[in-house]
């Protein structure tokens, strides 16, 4: 079997789409993007696919160390990205040639359903209590909603208060025993986060993830020393090798690598057993398409240190668009009491709905995050 072509969809709400093709009529599918990137991510595709080009899709290991190694520079959000969705379609290839689900191809899955948590809110948290209530309501046993809006380095007790307001209104909704995650996406410094994380566990959150900004993993220790309340992090890390001192130091609890953004299923598995080594729980990143969060759960299903699953249908992104639009067996992706069964179908264990997506890739997208700033100016992190 020999790799003959490849088509890329850039197909809304944010997403890219890549669909490998061989000389036996096999295919294979991937999510390569970074959100607000897709096209960069694109020609980075490009860039890598002329390696592939005639060779067997079946000698994934090689081809995944091709693209990594045979470039001087390496690594990095746009480059792994890259690497992931074309990984994702070999693998995806690979299972449909065998008729086996990925994970078989793994090693065979440790759990049949894994837990999922539901996004609340947007990206300024108000009025979460109601919707909390509703996604318990619909079976779900977990939710994750932004822990913060923009803050300085230093900033008011005032905004500390609405925060902990906001949290508590959740709690209240849901009750005690309900999973509530916090995500600070790397909007708070670590004069804040200290005192946010000690403040924040009288509400029992499931955890905090991105208190700080990746390249300021360091401060982990401080916050760490701060609270008991569980630390994740890892949705902008890439590789196992940015995952190398942050597990070594220690100070992690749930690391969340991105399928679609770190290296792929070949890559994303083996960060996930490196944190078991260091007793370190799995909780993926996903706010992204069905291709990517397919991945997810084959992997998922593997890992015994992978505990839940992020997953972005009704996800305040997905405006027009959403995972099961793309998709021609929609119950693939049911959630019951607030858990998903791993597919066990070839490969992703998801058929494509080509049709819709070449008719979405003509609407495309343009997708950008929004830009924040301080009171004084100064751009704030989103």
């Amino acid at each position: 079997m020999k790799i003959t072509g490849y088509e890329l969809f850039q197909v809304p709400p944010r997403w890219l789409f890549l669909k490998i093709t061989t000389d036996e009529g096999i295919v294979g599918w991937g999510e390569p993007v970074i959100e607000g990137r897709a096209a960069t991510v694109e020609t980075a595709v490009e860039e890598l696919m002329e390696y592939l080009m005639g060779k067997d899709p079946m000698h994934i290991e090689d081809h995944w160390n091709l693209m990594y190694r045979a470039g001087f520079y390496r690594g990095g959000p746009i480059m792994m990205s890259a690497i992931a969705g074309i990984d994702q379609a070999l693998w995806d290839m690979k299972g449909k040639y065998f008729n086996a689900p990925v994970h078989q191809l793994l090693g065979g899955k440790c759990r049949d359903s894994i837990k999922v948590y539901s996004w609340i809110g947007g990206d300024r948290p108000a009025e979460v209590g109601l919707a909390a209530k509703k996604a318990q309501a619909a079976g779900f046993k977990a939710v994750k909603m932004n822990g913060a809006e923009e803050l300085q380095y230093i900033d008011s007790y005032d905004k500390v208060d609405k925060i902990l307001e906001t949290v508590a209104t959740v709690r209240e909704a849901v009750g005690p025993q309900f999973g509530i995650g916090l995500d600070f996406h790397g909007r708070v410094h670590k004069p804040m986060a200290k005192l946010l994380a000690k403040e924040l566990e009288v509400y029992k959150p499931m955890f905090i993830e991105e208190p700080v900004l990746p390249e300021n993993n360091e401060a982990l220790r401080e916050i760490a020393r701060a609270t008991s309340i569980p630390i994740a992090t890892g949705e902008r890390m890439f590789s196992k090798w940015d995952f190398k001192p942050l597990l070594i130091d220690g100070y992690v609890d749930i690391i969340q690598p991105d399928l679609s953004h770190a290296g792929g299923i070949t890559e994303c598995k083996k960060i996930m057993s490196m944190a078991e080594a260091f007793d370190v729980a799995a909780a993926p990143h996903c706010p992204l398409g069905p291709i990517a969060l397919a991945s997810c759960l084959q992997v998922d299903a593997t890992c015994h240190n992978a505990f839940i699953q992020e997953q972005s249908l009704g996800i305040h992104y997905n405006e027009g668009s959403d995972i099961l639009d793309y998709i021609v067996d929609r119950s693939v992706f049911h959630y019951e009491e607030g858990y998903v069964k791993i597919p066990d179908g070839p490969g992703l264990g998801i058929e494509i709905n080509e049709d819709h997506v070449r008719k979405m890739a003509e609407e495309g997208h343009n997708w950008r995050n929004p830009v924040w700033r301080h009171k004084d100016g100064s751009i704030a992190e989103w």
